[in-house]
């Protein structure tokens, strides 16, 4: 079942040359948070394998997705009494200050990973892939935590205008990779540690005092939430966008990055603006995210990380990314068909929910084995004589 071969030989040739390349400028991540992991993981033990420490990360995400999936369903237990929501349908409080504990818990077990794997001479592709891969899931299903914390009532924002939100952070992951994939460095935005630090205190801030102090306005008619929409689309606008985009005419002026024709160097960004496009038009023509703002979000969220992983696999391997995505094709076609039949809507959307994962799974597990053999590693397991 898990033994077909995503990659080619090409793929494994590339992966062998590979040299990680990544420039980090944000003072957060060098003044405070190098120094405390490279502190911490004197304490973690050599038999600890680093896409252990990432895997345990992702998992206290899908923790905290699955508690907010019992708890808050369709986004509406953190309105305010008086918006068709009853007392007997809030979050506890003990949930949310759980969700900031695991956030900040699977960000710091994300950058302990890599000084782990340093530490005991195991770096590799394979680390970087699995990292890289697991980040491409866990940058989507932050935001889609954070929606029940702001709940829907007249101080938060539409669901749509939420799923903008969704797709404005993960333009912004696409976007940084895009730039390595033609750079060959990996910038890394400094957004990143920010976002991290901001999406852990929202959670704890709304466990200490409920989510009623979000239910504010900042200044005039401006509502909390309101004001950090605003900032979220700024910060990919005004800061990733254009300075990726410089990167890349830098690179390619001095000659220092793949040297790749306009074609090829945009290539990467079909696949994303086909999802980004189908997805905003189901979203605005049907009521799918209106009915079922999760399994829609969680859909997108898939194909998203799907799409950003196989550029992640072409960017490390040096191979010519992906000008499809696969999985853009069930969407396509449930986006037409329950355009035309929307008493199916429901039903397809569960139907591509199952479809996408089932595939998206299938692909990285297929993936890292394949990677496995071609290395002669095991993913979670450290060899004998590392742990000397």
């Amino acid at each position: 079942m898990f033994g077909y071969k995503y990659l080619t030989s090409k793929h494994l040739k590339g992966f062998d040359k590979y040299k990680y390349s990544a420039i980090d400028t944000s003072p957060l991540s060098r003044y405070v948070m190098h120094p405390s992991w490279n502190f911490m993981v004197k304490f973690i033990p050599k038999s600890i394998a680093p896409n252990l420490l990432t895997f345990s990360g992702f998992l206290c995400m899908l923790l905290c997705v699955l508690m907010l999936l019992v708890y808050d369903y369709d986004c509406t237990a953190s309105g305010r009494p008086g918006d068709g929501r009853k007392d007997e349908y809030s979050i506890p409080n003990t949930v949310f200050v759980l969700c900031g504990i695991l956030v900040f818990l699977a960000y710091n077990l994300d950058g302990l990973d890599g000084k782990q794997a340093r530490r005991i001479g195991v770096s590799g592709p394979l680390g970087e892939l699995f990292d890289h891969g697991l980040d491409s899931y866990i940058v989507f299903l932050i935001p889609y935590c954070l929606f029940s914390v702001f709940g829907r009532d007249q101080f938060s924002i539409t669901v749509f205008r939420g799923y903008l939100i969704i797709l404005s952070i993960v333009l912004n992951f696409y976007v940084s990779h895009w730039e390595k994939y033609n750079t060959g460095t990996l910038y890394l935005p400094w957004g990143y540690d920010l976002s991290m630090w901001v999406s852990t205190i929202l959670f704890l801030q709304a466990g200490a005092q409920g989510p009623v102090i979000f239910k504010t306005f900042v200044f005039n008619d401006v509502t909390f939430v309101q004001a950090l929409e605003v900032a979220i689309h700024a910060t990919g606008l005004f800061t990733t966008l254009p300075v990726a985009v410089y990167n890349v005419i830098l690179s390619h002026r001095n000659r220092t990055g793949k040297m790749l024709s306009l074609r090829e160097a945009l290539r990467p960004l079909y696949p994303m603006t086909v999802l980004t496009i189908t997805s905003t038009l189901w979203a605005l023509k049907t009521d799918a995210l209106e009915q079922d703002p999760r399994a829609f979000l969680l859909a997108f969220g898939t194909i998203f990380s799907n799409i950003a992983s196989r550029l992640i696999v072409s960017e490390m391997s040096g191979q010519r990314c992906d000008g499809v995505s696969l999985l853009n094709i069930p969407l396509v076609a449930v986006v037409v068909v329950s355009s035309y039949l929307p008493h199916l809507t429901l039903p397809l959307l569960y139907l591509l929910l199952f479809v996408v994962t089932t595939a998206h799974v299938h692909y990285g597990v297929c993936v890292v084995r394949q990677m496995c053999d071609h290395f002669k590693v095991n993913c979670f397991a450290v060899p004998r004589d590392k742990i000397k």
